[in-house]
C-alpha cells in the first residue's frame, strides 16, 4: 500500500521537503508546526551541494535565486571598522544564500497543495502499535497515522517521546548564538562584516532586504539552560559582550528592546540510531551540528533521501528506515567531525589568533583573483 498516512513534525527545512517528496511518491502528509507562523529571526542560510540536486529537482532555484541575498565576501574589521581582512563567498552557481524564513516559505509553497499543513498545533503524546501511531495533540482532536517523522529541531519533542531526554543526545560545544533583525544598519548589501574579540564574535549581515545581527562567542556548557526563557537569553547576551567594541554597545540596546530574538547554544545531535518502530528522525533532530554543520543543505537532502526510501520499500517502512539513515549518515558524519575548524575560523580564542585569521584571509583572497 502506498497511500501511507504520514505525520511530519516541524515546518522548517526539512518539514516541507519531505512533504513535497512524499506527496509525489503517492503517500498523505500532514504537517504539524508548534508556531502559528513562520519564525523571521535566524542567520541567512546555504542551499548547497547536494541540496541544489534537490532544489533543482523541486523546480525552485528560480524562487530561491529569487530571494538570495548580493552578498560576494566575508569582510573581517577591528575596533574603528577598518577592513583587516576578507574571504570571498562561494559562486551564485554553487551556493545560494537567503534568509532562512524565505527559504522555509519556498519549500512550503512547494508543497502546500499537496500535502496538509496544520500551524499553531504539536504532538502531545505518541502510542505507537504494530500497525500504527495513535496521536494526541496540544489542541486538536487524536489521530492515527501510519508513520511519524520528528523534523523538529534540535530540541525535538518526538525524539524526548520515543528515545528520551535529549540530555543524552544534544552535546554542547561550549559556544553560544543569539541573532536578530534590525532595521536601519546601514549595510553594503554585498558585504557581511564581521568584528572579533577573544573568543567573542559579532557579525552583520545584510539579508535580502532586513540586516540580521549575529553574535557568536565561548563560554561554559549549561546543559540545563531553559531554551525558552527569552529575558534569561537576553541577559546573557548582554553579559557575555559588557565592555565589548565597535558597535556593539549600539546592538546591544537592541537585544533589550526585541521581542525576536534567536537564542540558543551551539550543540551537536548524536544518536546512535535514527528510527524507533514506526518513528523516524530528521535533520537537526536526528544529527544536527548547529551553526556549522550545513543543516539546511542536509535537511533537504536527508528529506529526499527518506522520501526515496520509503517509496522503495512502501510496505517495509523499517527496511526504508535503514537505508536512509546508512545514505544519510554518510553526509552527516564529516559535518559532525569538522565542526572545531569553522569555530575557530569564526570565533577564535586569542588575539594572536585572530590577527593569524585575518592575515591569512587577505593572502588567500588575493590568490583567488
Amino acid at each position: 500500500m502506498t497511500n501511507r498516512t504520514v505525520l511530519i513534525s516541524g515546518a522548517g527545512v526539512a518539514g516541507p521537503t519531505l512533504a513535497y517528496w512524499l506527496a509525489r511518491h503517492g503517500f498523505q502528509p500532514t504537517v504539524v508546526e508548534r508556531a502559528g507562523e513562520l519564525r523571521s529571526s535566524g542567520n541567512p542560510i546555504d542551499v548547497r551541494g547536494p541540496a541544489m540536486t534537490v532544489a533543482k529537482r523541486m523546480g525552485v532555484v528560480p524562487a530561491l535565486q529569487a530571494a538570495s541575498t548580493a552578498v560576494t565576501e566575508l569582510s573581517f574589521v577591528n575596533a574603528t571598522g577598518r577592513q583587516v581582512g576578507r574571504m570571498p563567498m562561494p559562486p551564485k552557481s554553487e551556493s545560494i544564500e537567503l534568509p532562512r524564513m524565505d527559504l522555509a516559505t519556498i519549500l512550503l509553497n512547494a508543497a502546500r497543495d499537496e500535502a496538509e499543513f496544520v500551524f499553531g498545533d504539536s504532538i502531545k503524546t505518541l502510542q505507537p502499535d504494530a500497525d500504527g501511531v495513535e496521536v494526541t495533540f496540544d489542541k486538536g482532536a487524536p489521530r492515527r497515522f501510519d508513520l511519524v517523522v520528528g523534523a523538529d529541531g534540535v530540541h525535538s519533542w518526538t525524539r524526548r517521546l520515543v528515545f528520551g531526554d535529549e540530555s543524552r543526545f544534544v552535546e554542547q560545544l561550549g559556544m553560544w548564538v543569539a541573532t536578530l533583525a534590525i532595521d536601519g544598519l546601514g549595510l553594503d548589501p554585498r558585504q557581511v562584516v564581521m568584528y572579533n574579540e577573544p573568543n567573542r564574535s559579532l557579525s552583520l549581515h545584510p539579508g535580502s532586504g532586513k540586516p540580521i545581527a549575529a553574535f557568536i562567542w565561548r563560554a561554559p556548557a549549561d546543559p540545563g539552560y531553559d531554551y525558552r526563557d527569552a529575558a534569561d537569553h537576553k541577559r546573557r547576551v548582554v553579559e557575555a559582550y559588557a565592555g565589548a567594541g565597535w558597535r556593539v554597545p549600539e546592538l546591544l540596546r537592541h537585544v533589550r528592546e526585541t521581542d525576536d530574538l534567536y537564542f540558543d547554544a551551539v550543540g551537536r545531535v548524536r544518536l546512535d540510531r535514527w528510527s524507533a518502530g514506526r518513528v523516524v528522525l530528521l535533520g537537526d533532530a536526528a544529527s544536527s551540528v548547529s551553526l556549522f554543520g550545513d543543516g539546511s543543505t542536509l535537511a533537504m537532502a536527508g528529506a529526499a533521501t527518506l522520501a526515496d526510501s520509503l517509496a522503495a520499500n512502501p510496505a517495509d517502512h523499517e527496511t526504508a528506515f535503514r537505508a536512509y539513515e546508512a545514505e544519510h549518515r554518510k553526509l552527516v558524519e564529516p559535518k559532525q567531525n569538522g565542526v572545531g575548524m569553522a569555530s575557530t575560523l569564526l570565533v577564535p580564542s586569542t588575539r594572536l589568533a585572530i590577527t593569524l585569521r585575518n592575515t591569512a584571509s587577505k593572502v588567500l583572497a588575493a590568490v583567488r583573483r
